[in-house]
């Protein structure tokens, strides 16, 4: 096949998703030209099949369950959720699939953009395959940043993959409620796809090979485990799955205890992979299907002018972190590529500092859970002397103002030689909105001396940043 076009850009990157369009936009800002290569839509999974979808699913169920749960709201509320209402204001979050108002903003922000399946072809060089099978080969001036994502993973179950199981893509865009779910995993995907359609109103069933989130703090999974259970869910915990079959009445789930879940549908939602195998990493000596390995700049190690940045690289799969990294990585391009100095000490301008010490989550379960930094196993395996202090959500005054029985626990975990927080968990309803002040504490390695005069307002849940600290005075006097 001969190439039937060829041009060159300052910076080339491949994926069209929020990691890529902020690293093209900081190099455009920088004064840079950038392209982006896209073979499906812009915004990528984000937008159509991941954040965006779910968590539009999982609004609707949340704001029912907060009227519900407080007295006065609670009886005005007579009714159920209309799924095809939720499905639609879902679909109104995902613009029906449909890219238009993102290519529209690429066009206001200056970048091109080349429809197509991108691959590395030499040195700062890109061939992109179109739908109709013509090429178009790209150079790079200066860099080429890889911000492909990451797909999700099927394990090698029997009978699993002959099975059409549902992805989070599925789970995120099915337009009917199947009567019954069954969901593989207990991560954060398998959570909140379970979550949403209990909530909807099918029959689910989640099979985890052990507890539910698994890298939180304990207590997480157990809270969130008795959510699902309030909610209908049928909670299989410690117990794998041996062999899946469909026929033509649903699927059937064959476990290692000898017992069977049988469910219209099956979510397999158990990790994710990278999206690497088939943009010619070979042909820059880099091993195709593999987390790409890069410093905190994001540029692979050895080259002056690869980049992987966002999922691909394997260092927090966040879109927030994604776009985080996409900052430090188009910042520092502009700035190599013009020769101005590189801040590339920790916490500098231009590295990702934050992915090691300071990467928040929200799980929009219910109840939901909000982290950031080290949990106490983490931190004591890095090597820190730590002190853990935990307080019971329910009994802050402002927490018993925004729902009758509110119940929840926060956890503080804190480096002891340094005095500053590292690790941060909160779980109850709406905690999500505690988790940025315990991300700037972490990321400022603000000292507790200097946090006892952050006063928190009352009467609001933020009270038990008070509490919290009043605990780690008493254990440290």
């Amino acid at each position: 096949m001969t190439a039937d076009k060829t041009d060159e850009y300052d910076l080339i990157v491949l994926g069209g998703g929020p990691v890529g369009e902020n690293v093209a936009d900081r190099a455009v800002q920088g004064g840079l030209t950038a392209i982006i290569v896209e073979s499906e839509l812009v915004g990528g999974e984000c937008s159509y099949w991941a954040c965006m979808p779910s968590k539009a699913l999982l609004r609707s169920a949340q704001a029912l369950r907060a009227a519900q749960h407080v007295a006065g709201s609670k009886e005005a509320v007579t009714g159920t959720l209309d799924v095809r209402a939720v499905f639609d204001r879902r679909d109104s979050f995902t613009s029906n699939w449909s890219d238009d108002g993102q290519v529209k903003w690429l066009d206001s922000a200056g970048i091109d953009l080349a429809r197509g399946h991108g691959r590395l072809t030499g040195e700062r060089e890109v061939t992109v395959t179109d739908a109709d099978g013509g090429t178009r080969v790209l150079r790079a001036r200066h860099a080429v940043a890889i911000s492909t994502g990451s797909d999700a993973v099927i394990p090698p179950i029997e009978g699993l993959r002959e099975s059409s199981p549902w992805t989070s893509r599925e789970a995120t865009s099915a337009e009917e409620l199947p009567e019954s779910l069954a969901v593989i995993g207990g991560g954060v995907v398998a959570v909140e796809m379970a979550t949403a359609y209990a909530a909807l109103g099918s029959t689910v069933t989640i099979i985890a090979r052990s507890g539910l989130l698994g890298s939180m703090e304990p207590f997480v999974g157990e809270r969130v485990a008795a959510g699902l259970k309030e909610l209908g869910v049928d909670v299989r915990l410690e117990t794998g799955t041996t062999s899946v079959s469909r026929t033509d009445e649903g699927v059937t789930i064959v476990l290692d205890d000898g017992s069977t879940v049988t469910a219209a549908e099956l979510l397999v939602a158990t990790g994710r992979s990278p999206r690497s195998g088939d943009i010619g990493l070979d042909v820059v000596g880099l091993e195709p299907g593999r987390w790409i390995a890069v410093d905190d700049t994001l540029r692979v190690p050895d080259s002056d002018w690869l980049y992987a940045v966002g999922d691909v690289n394997g260092r927090v799969l966040l879109t927030h972190q994604g776009k985080y990294q996409a900052r430090a990585a188009g910042d520092v391009i502009a700035a190599r590529t013009s020769g101005d100095a590189v801040d590339d000490a920790p916490w500098g301008r231009h590295v990702a500092t934050a992915d090691h010490a300071g990467a928040p989550q929200v799980t929009f379960s219910i109840p939901e859970v909000g982290s950031v930094g080290l949990t106490e196993a983490a931190a004591r395996e890095a090597g820190h002397e730590v002190a853990v202090v935990d307080y019971d959500l329910g009994s802050i005054a402002g927490a018993s103002l925004y729902e009758d029985g509110f119940e929840g626990q926060a956890r503080l975990v804190i480096d002891k030689d340094r005095d500053v927080v590292i690790g941060a968990t909160f779980v109850g309803p709406e905690v999500a909105e505690l988790v940025q002040a315990a991300t700037i504490a972490i990321v400022g390695e603000v000292p507790i001396a200097r946090l006892w005069h952050a006063v928190p307002s009352y009467p609001t849940v933020g009270e038990v940043w008070l509490r919290l600290l009043e605990g780690y005075g008493r254990q440290s006097a």
